[in-house]
């Protein structure tokens, strides 16, 4: 999803001959514009990016010990993602050019009043991330595993989910659903996961409830697979609603996808139970892909975008994290006001977190919220460490 208003069709009545000149004439420039280029990916930027990764190799190759064999299945996916990104990024400008052909695209209305918001962007280009990260991970399986693999019917399901979802993602996108139905389709999407999942259905207590509760492993039966059902929603609907500025969907997967690889090595490297370390490394299996493909995609969107992600992309995103891992109300998702005068945004009364922030901060440029303020603020305050400070104190340090 993105900060964008769809464009509208002029006419459904047949044009006499005259005007039909002229709508060809007016159309010219469109068609055009399908073979312009898009901007070049922001290759600096991802070279900036890519120093997050030397903490987590150092964790996978010097810090832990980790067993060859599980070390080696990482690196083979881990060399299966680059390969991903690469393809990502040499497809995007192709899949742009069909797209602009078939007029999926939208205006930037945080641009407004200004030449940019003028400006056709291409739309629901993360159906190209899904289909790059569904092939890696297909190809994977050649490489890691075999027919009697234990984790092989988990593997397809949560593959089967994610590439279920992105096509319904895409749907949205074309057909524009309702919302209350956009609510229904994560728990469609999660079931091949739900039916096949053989794993334990066992929860930690946090240290605070031992006391009364006097166990320190609760089995929860068939309320996790419940649970799991609402992950699904709620993850997609999380990153589709936390969404309005360039590049703020993808920009926000890779930062979770960064946290999930640096917990999932962490994990293995502090146990010593052999199936506890493989439900880690499955994990590590998806979020690779995810991350590498994401990053290839956020050269293109981030601000100024040049493309525009779609609910393609929020809902595969969003499942992808739900295959991995009192009542309020819920906030609609609602961009805030753009000032073409000035260049900055406002923040309405919405209960979203941009409002929020523009509300407490004041008046923001769409860069500075989002690069600075929203990124800093998933990465360091919320998302990652305070996550992992909090499962530190309720459950002790991964044991």
């Amino acid at each position: 999803m993105g900060t964008r208003k769809r464009l509208v069709s002029s006419s459904t009545s047949e044009p006499s001959s005259s005007n039909s000149q002229q709508t060809t004439q007016q159309n010219k420039p469109q068609e055009q514009s399908s073979d312009t280029p898009i901007a070049p990916p922001k290759w600096g930027f991802l070279l900036k990016l890519s120093l997050f990764s030397i903490p987590y190799f150092y964790l996978i190759f010097f810090h832990f010990s980790i067993d060859s064999e599980l070390r080696r299945s990482i690196i083979i996916n881990a060399g299966l993602s680059l390969a991903g990104f690469f393809v990502t990024v040499r497809m995007i400008p192709v899949a742009t050019r069909y797209i602009l052909k078939r007029d999926i695209s939208v205006y930037d209305i945080n641009k407004k009043g200004t030449p940019s918001g003028n400006v056709k962007v291409p739309e629901s280009l993360g159906i190209v991330v899904a289909v790059v990260f569904y092939v890696v991970a297909i190809l994977f399986q050649y490489f890691n595993f075999t027919a009697d693999s234990s984790w092989l019917d988990e593997y397809s399901a949560a593959l089967h989910c994610i590439i279920f979802m992105a096509l319904l993602g895409f749907v949205d996108d074309v057909l524009d659903v309702p919302w209350r139905v956009k609510l229904l389709l994560p728990s469609i999407a999660a079931l091949p996961l739900l039916m096949a999942y053989a794993g334990h259905a066992t929860i930690v207590i946090p240290k605070p409830l031992l006391p009364h509760i006097g166990i320190e492993i609760l089995d929860l039966g068939w309320i996790y697979k419940l649970y799991m059902g609402l992950l699904a929603v709620f993850c997609t609907n999380s990153i589709d609603i936390h969404a309005g500025l360039n590049g703020l969907e993808v920009g926000q997967t890779v930062v979770i996808a960064y946290a999930i690889l640096i917990h999932n090595i962490m994990q293995i490297g502090a146990s010593t139970d052999p199936e506890y370390k493989l439900a880690h490394t499955f994990s590590i299996y998806l979020a690779q892909p995810l991350l590498a493909t994401s990053l290839a995609l956020l050269s293109y969107n981030w601000y100024p975008s040049s493309v525009f992600i779609g609910d393609t992309y929020t809902y595969f995103a969003g499942m992808t994290m739900a295959v991995l891992s009192g009542y309020i109300p819920c906030p609609r998702h609602r961009l805030p006001r753009f000032d073409p005068q000035t260049g900055l945004l406002t923040g309405t009364n919405d209960g979203t977190l941009v409002n929020f922030f523009l509300r407490n901060l004041g008046r923001k440029s769409e860069k500075l919220l989002w690069s600075i303020y929203l990124l800093v603020f998933q990465a360091i305050a919320i998302a990652c460490c305070f996550c992992f400070l909090l499962r530190y104190f309720l459950a002790g340090w991964y044991k």
